[in-house]
């Protein structure tokens, strides 16, 4: 089954078109440090179906990112996610971005930690398998020693990581459960957003007419 993967809970954007039965990866967009997603997101679907050689209409399910991340950016990449589920009938898994970060890393026992702003950080600790739900605190509240993967901008506070991965389409594939139907979308937001909710606009530019 071919599964479009989205992950716009990070400052990297990826989109990619994944063959779930060999994991392979036929196409992706890995946009890093971008600040615009909500302009960025569909031109990279667009781009990955392009160099995978395929069509919406040859998608068979749909991953996305739940977070945790900052308001805005996770929005879009979930709104994204089920309008193009919606409108090709097929289903939307949500998976724990942190998670698709962990999946990467061969160690058993670890923390994995992305930046929250505000000088937090989302952090998720594993032994194998996750161990409790997602937090978000102050730096010196993540159990640095455990730390593998931080940001490079958070270097000085978790000075022992190894890694700055992000969520890729292939990671996003392999942890999510694409065999049995999937439970309705939640963001893992963790803190009221920022900003306001600005206005209701009359057509979001986040979900533009593509050719499904």
């Amino acid at each position: 089954m071919l599964v479009l993967a989205i992950d716009s809970a990070t400052p990297t954007v990826v989109a990619g078109v994944v063959d779930s039965a060999t994991n392979e990866v036929l196409g992706q967009t890995i946009l890093k440090n971008c600040r615009d997603h909500n302009e960025q997101l569909v031109p990279a679907t667009q781009a990955a179906l392009k160099e995978a050689g395929k069509t919406f209409a040859d998608l068979g399910a749909i991953v996305v990112g739940t977070g945790p991340g900052p308001f805005t950016g996770l929005r879009v990449g979930m709104a994204t996610a089920a309008a193009f589920g919606d409108a090709l009938g097929i289903p939307v898994h949500g998976v724990c971005s942190l998670d698709a970060i962990a999946v990467q890393i061969p160690a058993e026992e670890k923390v994995v930690a992305i930046d929250a702003r505000r000088r937090e950080a989302y952090w998720a600790r594993y032994a194998g398998a996750r161990v409790g739900d997602p937090q978000v605190t102050p730096y010196a509240d993540v159990p640095v020693g455990a730390v593998v993967n931080a940001p490079a901008n958070l270097a000085e506070h978790f000075p022992q990581a190894t890694h700055d991965l992000y969520p890729t389409p292939k990671a996003l594939v392999q942890v999510a459960d694409l065999m049995h139907e999937p439970a309705p979308l939640q963001p893992l937001y963790l803190r009221r957003p920022d900003a306001k909710e600005p206005k209701p606009k009359p057509k979001s530019p986040a979900i533009p007419d593509v050719q499904l």
